[in-house]
């Protein structure tokens, strides 16, 4: 073994630890995120990159909730942070407690990923904004009670129009907590009795001012809210995640005031016009019922009420005339079909035998008829029928047919 010095790996590692940490205590580094994973405790572990080389970091939990925009591969930033040797596995790294996007502020790109997100999710669907109600009941105000906006809602509101109530719901409109304050209060707003509309906003200011109304929790409780929401943060160049997915946006504060509620002398002067409409209305509709109950009173029918009884008279004696010429023409035509039949009976009746000089034989008391001698015998009583009269005889003696006797012999 040569005369030299030799180090364990810890011996080695830490000398390398003392050296680059000693020399690089804090440094600014330049590239492309890739690799980017995000462990379940919370940490953010990444590689950065550029044409020839590349460097592990990783954002430690606490540090990763100061970062508005969404650290992601491809985005190309600018880190800053310690070198650190992390002496298990003897690598380097860069510990990043700055970041910030190359090209572009990290709040206007955590401005507009969030607006990719939301608008994915559709969130600024034009087709789910709901309108404004007419005449509102209560109107619910989300803002700081001490600013200049609320102030300003207020006179316009009840400049414009009194008949409305109107409820303030305080909150801080920046700062930390801001955005949870102005939530809880969007998600309050359905257990307020009577309330259908709210503004939430604030005056202008710079971009970290209004950033509490660039907060998805913002943007989701606006989008929960039952009641239609106005949105007026700022000034009219001023544009945040809550005024894409309010279902109005107000340029600033006092335009709000005005969206919300009618003018009142507009809402006099329709309500004029639309009873003039209706008197109007009223009047052509009385004059053409007038012209038409004049018309039906000018028909022949009122003008000469008698003449149709007239027809009608008329009418009924005609139909009456006709009645008794066919009744008399039925009564005829049976009389004569009677007296067609009267001749054809009175043809075969046997009476017309008897003017022929005949007579009719019956046994007496029972009305038999006598065809044959052999029907009697002597004694019986016999009624003679004739043309005119009977004749009631006594059989002396019955003589036997001689065609029957003939026969026999």
């Amino acid at each position: 073994m040569p005369d030299v010095p030799v180090f364990s790996v810890s011996q080695v590692t830490d000398q390398i630890k003392d050296l680059l940490e000693g020399n690089l205590p804090y440094v600014w580094v330049a590239g492309e995120i890739s690799n980017c994973t995000r462990a379940g405790s919370g940490h953010v572990y990444l590689t950065l990159k550029d044409d020839s080389a590349q460097l592990r970091a990783v954002i430690w939990r606490g540090t990763t909730a100061k970062f508005k925009f969404e650290i992601r591969d491809g985005l190309e930033v600018v880190a800053g942070g310690p070198i650190e040797v992390y002496a298990a596995r003897g690598t380097y790294q860069l510990t990043i407690d700055k970041l910030m996007p190359q090209g572009i502020g990290a709040l206007e790109l955590a401005f507009r990923q969030l607006c990719e997100k939301l608008q994915a999710q559709g969130l600024f669907a034009p087709e789910r904004k709901r309108p404004l109600p007419r005449f509102p009941r209560r109107i619910a105000l989300i803002t700081s009670p001490s600013s200049a906006a609320v102030r300003d809602m207020l006179q316009v509101i009840t400049r414009r129009w009194t008949a409305s109530d109107i409820v303030i719901l305080p909150v801080s409109v920046q700062g930390e907590t801001a955005a949870a304050e102005i939530a809880a209060a969007l998600r309050s707003v359905g257990k307020i009795p009577g309330v259908d509309v709210v503004i939430t906003g604030r005056g202008g200011g710079s971009i970290e001012d209004l950033w509490a109304f660039n907060e998805e929790i913002v943007a989701r409780a606006i989008f929960d809210c039952p009641v239609p929401v106005i949105s007026a943060v700022g000034h009219e160049i001023d544009v945040t995640v809550a005024d894409l997915v309010a279902d109005r946006r107000a340029l600033t504060p006092s335009e709000a005031g005005e969206l919300v509620v009618p003018q009142r002398d507009e809402v006099r002067q329709e309500v004029n016009r639309i009873r003039q409409r209706m008197v109007s209305a009223l009047q052509g509709r009385a004059a053409a019922a007038r012209m038409k109950l004049e018309s039906i009173a000018n028909r022949r029918a009122f003008t000469h009420p008698a003449e149709r009884l007239h027809d009608l008279s008329r009418q009924l004696d005609e139909l009456d005339a006709r009645a008794r010429r066919a009744v008399a023409g039925r009564v005829e035509l049976s009389r004569q079909q009677l007296a067609t039949a009267s001749a054809a009976l009175h043809a075969l009746s046997p009476l017309r035998v008897l003017e022929r000089g005949y007579s009719v034989t019956r046994t007496d008391p029972i009305g038999v008829i006598v065809r044959s001698a052999s029907q009697l015998q002597p004694g019986d009583h016999i009624r003679t029928k004739l043309q005119v009269g009977e004749i009631i005889s006594r059989v002396e003696s019955v003589l036997p047919d001689e065609r029957t006797s003939s026969s026999h012999d």
